[in-house]
């Protein structure tokens, strides 16, 4: 009985000090903190055991070694609730052989405790084994944790990094909070100003639309006369048809044949005066979009259709200006030029300008009085790969090298004061350039000719 109470004394320790040992390896405080309470008291079945012995003096065999049995498999139960931490996993792989090992020399020992000789060899290869098994195990274990322990400091470190960028970050918007205070005042009375350049630049964009729409409006006139003309002639006409047709049918003897004629007769007419009016209210319809602010909406635009009407009212506008003056058109427009989708009065604000320049070009040559000399104005359409090509060439003055490079700046112009604001060749360059992502170059040589290009983007409209 002293025997088992003495190996009981010395195993109890052990197991307290082991048990501490993994409790704080394997965090277990922080895992599992009821079992890491219940563990503080693993050494109470030890004493309880040394007092019922030592009460009734008892003789048990293996007393101590059935204590420590029973510390592994209370440490196996908690290796198995900790099995998701990864140095748990490798303790328990660890010691599961070792336990197994002690099961079975318990199972082999005879009353007294002795081995038999027959299984010494082997217990002994057995017990070198699980010794080296836990040991390897433990040290797999440890650098586990060794592991661990320093991503879980990088961790740390990311945290702390975290949080003192935050707190910069809170600084910097404190900062820019303050700044911003400061720059709303400023902002407040700068924003007057701003306001009153604001609508100095509408009113001379307004301005120079209002002279574009002044030199269309001499064309439109012109080109409105010829259907209003139509539509008066046939209505005239109508108007007498209608009246024959009357006295036909009050005769007594009507003659139906003449009557269906007149009746064809007038509804021809009528179809003319509707496709007549229709040109007329078209080009009414044209002014007024070129009058109205732009909407920015794009559409699908026959470039051919635009460049050809106003060309045309360019014209007529510096004709009803000057009678004695005529000059030569020429039109080479691309059949089946793509559709492009643009803003139409936008673009047609941007031909009307440059048809109207290289007019006022070739009629400023022509007052020189040079022999020989044709005024003359040409478009040309193309399409260039995903872009389509507007050219529009005159042979009038040309512009010098010097001006070239300055002719798209605001309020530059070459024109004698009062007939140009200087703004009507710079906002072609914004329509084309910053609302339709086109380019607008210009190529000249003085004295013979001007050559406008303006490339846009196909994007397949229509």
């Amino acid at each position: 009985m002293a025997h088992s109470i003495i190996d009981l004394l010395f195993v109890a320790p052990a197991a307290v000090l082991l048990t501490r040992l993994l409790s704080k390896a394997l965090e277990l405080p922080q895992r599992l903190p009821r079992w890491n309470q219940a563990l503080n008291y693993i050494w109470v079945p030890a004493v309880l055991l040394y007092f019922l012995t030592a009460l009734f003096k008892l003789s048990i065999p293996l007393l101590g070694d059935y204590y420590w049995l029973l510390v592994l498999l209370v440490w196996l139960a908690v290796l198995l609730k900790v099995r998701y931490y990864r140095p748990a996993r490798m303790v328990l792989f660890g010691l599961v052989p070792f336990v197994l090992y002690k099961v079975l020399e318990l199972v082999l020992e005879d009353p007294r405790g002795k081995m038999p000789k027959i299984y010494d060899d082997f217990m002994d290869t057995s017990q070198g084994f699980v010794i080296i098994w836990v040991v390897a195990f433990l040290l797999i274990a440890r650098g586990q944790k060794k592991q661990l322990e320093k991503e879980r400091l990088v961790r740390e470190e990311e945290e702390r990094a975290k949080r003192l960028i935050e707190a910069q970050n809170a600084e910097l918007e404190r900062l820019v909070a303050e700044r911003t205070v400061a720059l709303t005042h400023q902002a407040e009375e700068l924003r007057g100003a701003l306001a009153e350049l604001r609508a100095a630049q509408a009113q001379l964009v307004q301005s120079e639309k209002m002279a574009s729409l002044g030199e269309l409006t001499a064309g439109i006139a012109h080109e409105i006369q010829n259907p209003l003309n139509f539509v008066n002639n046939f209505a005239d006409v109508s108007v007498e048809m209608l009246s024959e047709l009357r006295e036909e049918q009050n005769r007594a003897q009507r003659d139906p044949e003449l009557e269906a004629e007149l009746l064809d007769d007038i509804a021809q007419n009528l179809q003319k005066i509707h496709h007549h009016g229709q040109r007329a209210a078209s080009i009414v319809k044209g002014m007024l979009e070129h009058s109205r602010a732009s909407t920015g909406d794009r559409q699908p635009t026959d470039l051919n259709r635009l460049a050809d009407e106003y060309l045309r009212l360019a014209y007529q506008g510096l004709r009803a200006k000057d009678k004695s003056f005529n000059a030569t058109l020429n039109t080479d427009f691309a059949p089946n030029l793509p559709l492009i989708a643009a803003v139409g009065p936008d673009l047609g604000r941007v031909l009307l300008n440059l048809f109207s320049n290289a007019f006022y070009a070739v009629r400023q040559r022509q007052l020189r009085g040079e022999a020989g000399y044709a005024p003359t104005v040409a478009v040309h359409t193309h399409q260039a790969g995903d872009q389509v090509e507007v050219r529009i060439r005159d042979n009038g003055m040309g512009i010098p090298e010097t001006v070239r490079q300055k002719i798209f700046q605001p309020f530059f112009t070459t024109k004698p004061s009062g007939e140009g604001t200087g703004l009507g060749l710079s906002l072609s360059y914004d329509i084309v350039t910053q609302g339709h992502a086109g380019t607008l170059t210009v190529d000249s040589q003085e004295g013979k000719y001007t050559e406008f290009l303006i490339r846009l983007p196909i994007n397949q409209a229509g």
